[in-house]
């Protein structure tokens, strides 16, 4: 991600010295634990505790000798502990250290998601409840449909947006783990209990059974949640888009003071943060992907999985933490327009009343088929010849032996289409119903 873009606190979860305390911190737990257990000298892990540090430039110049990151990392430390060193990784494999302490930025990565996805709720629920009784028209197949109101849309995604807080938990619960079994998942050179002991200091659960890496299903349920979130942002971002559209007008990106919607039309205001979350949104499902291809390896462990999740863990969260935290100020500053809304629930000389008037005159005894051939026709005339459709209702005698004007006044009240909006919204909102 470009660097501009990225939240200092998110970035440095995912940055090589972040990684690196990790991984000591892991080790160390490793040495405490195997001290309680009697395994390494007691001393020894005191000594290490007050002395295990690193410098990030040291093990890259290790690295470019070694070709291997975690020898080049307990090298660099152990110049630094001295003789305790000797009881650093004592009986772990790389992954031991690696998949435990990656969990650790997992789980406090999604933090930060959640963090952002609780301020976007927070900043779509104050727009919904402003514009719960703004009423616009729904549109079905990119047709006008019938009546809504556009606090509805909003509460449509914020009971998203709760399921999307729902899937990340559940994955930030499923990647909490750890494991400290050894090069085939054995426990060959330390027993359960120290994995056990490690990630009960580490506030992770250890893996029931594992090969020599966490299995990476656990890998693949958090990026398809991360993605999941990224596609209701495009959802909602890709609403923004529309509605934004010169014919139809009804809501605006903010647009900042001195900002340029284009080189050569300075007219255009473009809803570019929308389109941009529509875009990384693809990233996300790409990146989702590759998770799932990393699943199958051979035996228990190859390495074709590491080289692809140095990529897109960082490159996901990241792009996440951006998507919802510009989504975020684009629901705050949006720009909504009630009257244009009511112009172009209007546009249609009420055909989209439709619906209402096929229930009035089937509840009077009319057959569904000859109802609905009596309203469809005038709603064509009505479309056809740029008349009222109410007007034509009320010169229709078919309509007019079964509906008195009344009916048919009805049939147009928004109110009544609208009667049930306070109960949606309770629902959403888990509101107490009166």
């Amino acid at each position: 991600m470009i660097a501009r873009y990225t939240n200092p606190d998110m970035g440095r979860i995912w940055s090589d010295q972040r990684k690196y305390e990790t991984w000591l911190q892991v080790e160390l737990a490793a040495v405490d634990a195997m001290a309680r257990a009697g395994i390494v000298p007691e001393d020894a892990a005191r000594d290490l505790r007050a002395r295990a540090s690193f410098d990030l430039a040291r093990i890259e110049e290790i690295e470019q000798v070694t070709q291997h990151d975690v020898i080049a990392f307990t090298t660099a430390v152990a110049e630094r502990a001295g003789a305790s060193a000797r009881w650093l990784h004592f009986g772990l494999t790389s992954s031991d250290v690696i998949d435990t302490a990656q969990a650790l930025q997992m789980r406090e990565a999604c933090d930060l998601i959640l963090k952002d996805l609780h301020g976007l709720m927070e900043a779509v629920r104050t727009r919904a409840e402003e514009h719960r009784r703004t009423p616009m028209i729904g549109r079905t197949h990119g047709v006008h449909a019938e009546p809504m109101t556009f606090g509805l849309k909003l509460a449509l995604w914020y009971a998203e947006l709760t399921r999307d807080v729902t899937r990340v938990e559940r994955a930030r619960e499923v990647i909490s783990v750890g494991k400290l079994s050894g090069a085939v998942g054995t426990f060959a050179h330390l027993p359960p209990s120290i994995e056990a002991d490690v990630c009960r200091t580490l506030g992770l659960q250890p893996a029931p059974v594992a090969s020599q890496v966490i299995q990476r299903d656990r890998h693949a349920e958090l990026l398809s949640a991360l993605a999941i979130t990224g596609s209701t942002l495009e959802k909602c971002a890709l609403e923004i888009r529309g509605l934004q559209k010169t014919e139809i007008g009804e809501v605006e990106e903010p647009f900042a003071k001195g900002q340029k919607g284009s080189s050569a039309m300075p007219h255009k205001r473009n809803p570019i943060g929308s389109e941009q979350i529509v875009g990384l949104a693809r990233l996300l499902r790409a990146n989702a992907g590759a998770a799932f291809e990393n699943n199958a390896l051979w035996h228990e462990r190859d390495i074709s999985h590491s080289s692809v999740e140095r990529v897109i863990l960082p490159d996901t969260f990241i792009a996440l933490d951006h998507m919802l935290r510009r989504f975020t100020r684009i629901v705050s500053g949006m720009v909504v327009y009630p009257e244009r809304m009511r112009e172009n629930l209007d546009r249609s000389g009420g055909i989209v009343f439709s619906g209402s008037v096929l229930l009035e005159l089937a509840r009077r005894g009319v057959s569904r088929e000859q109802a609905y051939e009596w309203v469809q026709r005038n709603a064509m005339r009505a479309f056809h010849e740029k008349r009222l459709f109410k007007s034509l209702l009320l010169a229709d005698p078919d309509v007019t032996r079964v509906l008195s004007p009344a009916d048919i006044e009805r049939a147009f009240d928004l109110d009544e289409q609208l009667k049930h909006v306070d109960h949606i919204f309770a629902r959403v909102f888990q509101e107490v119903t009166v």
